[in-house]
């Protein structure tokens, strides 16, 4: 079988099925139909003159969308929803004087793109709480097993590492933050008309006020929404897109930031993302293990985070109450920003499900590295012994230099311990220096920084939403 045009890969490689339905042409027209039938019943409701003979015609037509009359009049009008308002009318043909009725294009386009993306953003919701409690899982069971601080990518004090994952974590915290703010703050356009006023309502109406402002509420209801936007031109302001988007955008920012880490230590042996056993890391190399799910994710991130600079863009160049450069460019970033975001979490879930960590290797890293650090602490107890303090460090300052040769011009493994243990001027016995460099010695409140964030702050989360945990994902490729 030939494949000869462009597949979309967020749509055959990487997203989930959910997230595709959401976008899908089913979803957003029976959306469509559902805000038809929500405003006759409302006008209905207010008194226009609609028959529930023309509402049940157009309830019970809902699901059969004819896409193929609907693409023919599309192509005849060059426009969209006049092409779902014909197909809809000819499967109505008593409703057809009434669907639609003093409605504007973005009544339909711009109400179904808000309860399409509030939709998409519970979904992001459940995978964001289920790679929440893994990583809480994962930090919890690791979080007094010392490990190298890096700062600038050279050797640090110690953490744990449940201490590092804790700050993965809580930039998931920070971005679950926004994320429910963003949920519960959505709202509709409403019925506001050709450029916001509520003229043809106000029309249809009799110039009655208080049923246009009822209308907008009644619409809201009828499509599970609180509220509306309270004004609005000829569409919702589109920086309600770029708040969407920025969400999204710091999901995105927390997931790079993670597997970067992840493939650093990779890198170093400590850590390494699942690798299955039939999985080829090279082409080339047979016994190489790339860290391709996270490089996978730092791929899709960098689009996600890109993708935000065009609903910024969009916002700031708006003309008056509308102008179309908005469309198409919509048309492409919002639905593929949820499911490239859909994508690094399902992808994120995955890694955390299978992470191994190599604790021998990241014991014999801080080996060679904390003689260094227990410098100071070697010295204190040196000198509560009764040594001089500045003879003592500049002893260890030309040990130190010592032991640095070996290591950098000899390869060799760090004795500066051995070195400080045959000095003559230390007067500590070898069990008090290794008590001394006990890493757990080393590692502060780093534990207890863990247990304390979880419980206050991700455990109410994991509780609150305790059904939707549990989520099973499968990666395609």
């Amino acid at each position: 079988m030939m494949k000869d045009k462009y597949e979309n890969p967020l749509i055959t490689r990487y997203a989930s099925k959910e997230m595709a339905q959401i976008f899908s042409p089913t979803m957003k027209y029976k959306l469509w139909r559902d805000l038809w039938i929500a405003l006759a019943e409302a006008q209905r409701e207010l008194g226009l003159s609609i028959s529930e003979e023309q509402l049940d015609e157009m309830k019970k037509n809902k699901e059969k969308i004819d896409f193929e009359l609907a693409s023919k009049k599309e192509k005849e009008f060059r426009h969209d929803v006049m092409a779902h308002v014909h197909t809809y009318g000819a499967q109505c043909p008593k409703a057809k004087p009434i669907i639609h009725l003093g409605a504007t294009s973005a009544f339909v386009g711009d109400n179904t793109d808000l309860i399409l993306m509030y939709k998409a953003m519970n979904l992001i919701r459940v995978k964001l709480v289920n790679l929440i409690d893994k990583l809480k899982k994962f930090a919890l069971k690791y979080k007094d097993v010392p490990t190298l601080g890096f700062t600038h990518f050279q050797p640090a004090q110690l953490t744990t590492i449940g201490k590092r994952a804790a700050l993965w974590l809580h930039d998931l915290y920070l971005d679950y933050e926004n994320l429910e703010f963003r949920i519960n703050n959505i709202k509709l356009r409403g019925a506001k008309g050709t450029t916001g006023t509520q003229a043809s309502y106000l029309k249809l109406f009799d110039n009655d006020h208080e049923k246009v402002k009822k209308l907008d509420r009644l619409i809201a209801s009828k499509l599970g929404f609180n509220d509306t936007y309270p004004v609005t031109g000829q569409t919702y302001s589109r920086k309600i897109d770029f708040e969407v988007l920025s969400v999204l955008s710091g999901i995105a920012q927390t997931l790079h930031k993670i597997t970067n880490d992840i493939r650093l230590l990779q890198h170093l042996k400590e850590i390494e993302e699942p690798f299955e056993k039939s999985q080829i890391g090279s082409s080339a190399m047979a016994y190489k293990r790339n860290p391709m799910r996270s490089e996978r994710i730092a791929s899709l991130a960098r689009y996600i985070i890109s993708n935000l600079s065009s609903a910024a863009m969009t916002a700031s160049t708006q003309w008056f109450e509308r102008t179309l450069d908005d469309s198409a460019n919509r048309r492409l970033i919002i639905p593929q920003s949820f499911l490239a975001c859909d994508a690094i979490l399902e992808i994120a879930l995955n890694i955390f499900d299978g992470l191994v960590v190599y604790e021998e290797v990241i014991k014999s890293h801080i080996e060679n590295e904390l003689p260094f650090m227990a410098t100071e602490n070697i010295l204190m107890e040196a000198v509560k012994k009764g040594g001089d303090r500045q003879e003592l460090h500049e002893e260890i300052r030309k040990l130190s230099m010592e032991a640095s040769r070996q290591v950098k011009e000899k390869g060799k493994k760090n004795d500066l311990i051995e070195r400080i243990l045959q000095s003559d001027k230390f007067n500590i016995a070898k069990e008090e220096i290794l008590d001394l460099i006990d890493p757990k010695n080393f590692i502060g409140r780093a534990p207890e920084q863990v247990e304390e964030f979880i419980n206050d702050y991700i455990d109410p989360i994991l509780d609150k939403y305790k059904d939707d945990l549990d989520i099973t994902v499968e990666l395609r490729v």
